[in-house]
């Protein structure tokens, strides 16, 4: 029997050996090596909202391509086949068809008509003159082109922004995971230590407990450090456009990629956002003046050619009509001057929140100054604050080998370490991303 058990358990751990060798090199056939600068243009050239701002582009752009008719002809073909035995009608057929005979001034045939077959293949053509609205709208359909342009560029900024920052999340999980897989080694050697005594009767069982509490504190922190280097790992795959479920590692040190930041740096009007709102109000101001253009007369010019015959597909007659029309809407009951009106305060209303948006982007510029300036304290303060916690901790596991601490005192100043460590790496965090922001906030465009 007991033969069987341990058969039974040397079987259990080879599987549970085997099975965890297995979670092991899946695990690693599922890590990607990657650096701030691949996962950048990974992101820039397959993110989802640069896709969709890209497509909002080419939707302006097509906007734009069809006010092409305010200089283009219109043409259109028609073929109709009627029949009726209406008067004026029936006559008039006969007339385009040229087929009027001296039979047919007979008062009972022209009161009376049969049915009068017309089959008319015509071709009309309306060629634009001068439409001065129309030149104006199309200005300003090609200025709300450039809006989409800055917008996509403005998207693109802000991705390689959001990807720093999932970038620098994945290394804080992953210091974290450091700083825990530290801690938790510091508190099996304590527990190990205070097992071996309390078997021997040296110290109390409650001191064993404390450390057995504290090693599984660590484990469980350490568990959800590696749930949060996932969790960095899908966002930034779906920054990237690429599938979830991968776990990457770094490369390199984000610090060393991110440009140095200059104090004196301001936000710029030709900030891509700023300039996307300007040109918006620059279209806003041609569509008023396009309003405004509808005062004006419209001079068009148009003309037809058809054939007419009273057999299907018959083309025995043919004429022409070509004319030039002056058009000019006097009055349409005000519509024009409170669209004009409406337009304007739109206007006023883009021109407001212009202002608005670069107040609030100098605002929150300052604002990162002194984020960085108190996260570069902070972390100097933690560097040295490490220092005093390590050699504290030395001490106190020394004395305590000795028996002149007792464990929790070596527990605190474990976890204190432990917490010292991590704030450190926040602190860094905090720089790098106030870095990338204030680089978001100061950018320029060139167009």
């Amino acid at each position: 029997m007991k033969t069987i058990r341990r058969l039974i358990k040397a079987g259990l751990f080879l599987f549970i050996g085997f099975s965890g060798f297995l979670s092991v090199a899946q695990a690693q056939d599922l890590h990607e090596k990657l650096s701030l600068n691949e996962a950048i243009s990974a992101a820039l050239a397959n993110n989802k909202t640069i896709r969709l701002a890209g497509l909002d582009e080419r939707i302006a752009e097509s906007d734009y391509n069809q006010t092409q008719a305010v200089y283009l002809p219109q043409a259109d073909v028609t073929y109709a086949a009627m029949s009726t035995n209406n008067p004026l009608n029936a006559f008039g057929f006969k007339l385009q068809q040229r087929s009027i005979t001296q039979n047919d001034f007979n008062p009972a045939l022209l009161n009376h008509p049969s049915a009068t077959p017309d089959y008319m293949a015509q071709l009309e053509v309306k060629q634009p003159l001068l439409n001065i609205d129309m030149l104006y709208m199309r200005k300003g359909a090609k200025k709300q082109t450039q809006v989409y342009q800055y917008k996509t560029q403005r998207i693109k900024e802000y991705i390689t922004f959001e990807t720093t920052k999932a970038f620098l999340q994945l290394q804080l999980a992953y210091q974290a995971e450091r700083v825990l897989t530290e801690a938790s080694q510091t508190a099996k050697s304590v527990y190990t230590f205070t097992d071996n005594h309390f078997m021997q009767g040296l110290i109390q069982k409650s001191d064993l407990l404390n450390a057995q509490v504290h090693v599984t504190a660590v484990e469980s922190s350490l568990a959800k450090a590696k749930s949060s280097i996932l969790n960095a790992s899908d966002y930034l795959s779906l920054l990237m456009g690429q599938p979830t479920g991968k776990a990457y590692s770094l490369v390199d040190q984000p610090e060393t990629n991110l440009p140095a930041i200059d104090s004196t740096q301001k936000v710029f009007a030709t900030r891509s956002d700023f300039m996307a709102m300007q040109r918006a109000i620059e279209a806003s101001g041609l569509m008023i003046k396009s309003s405004q253009m509808n005062y004006l007369p419209k001079l068009n010019a148009f003309g037809s050619f058809q054939y007419s015959d009273s057999r299907l597909a018959g083309f025995g007659a043919n004429a022409y009509l070509v004319g030039i029309q002056l058009s000019w809407n006097i009055f349409n009951g005000n519509k024009t001057k409170h669209v004009i009106a409406s337009q304007k305060l739109k206007r006023d209303k883009l021109s407001v929140q212009l202002a608005q948006q670069k107040d609030q982007s100098r605002t929150e510029l300052d604002k990162a100054y002194r984020d960085l300036s108190d996260a570069s304290f902070e972390a100097d303060q933690d560097k040295a604050a490490i220092e005093q916690a390590t050699e504290a901790l030395r001490i106190l596991q020394n004395r305590y080998q000795q028996g002149l601490v007792n464990t929790t005192d070596v527990l605190i100043a474990d976890t204190q370490l432990s917490q010292l460590k991590f704030s450190l790496a926040q602190a860094q965090f905090t720089v790098n991303v106030t870095r990338a922001y204030i680089q978001l906030l100061t950018t320029t465009t060139t167009k």
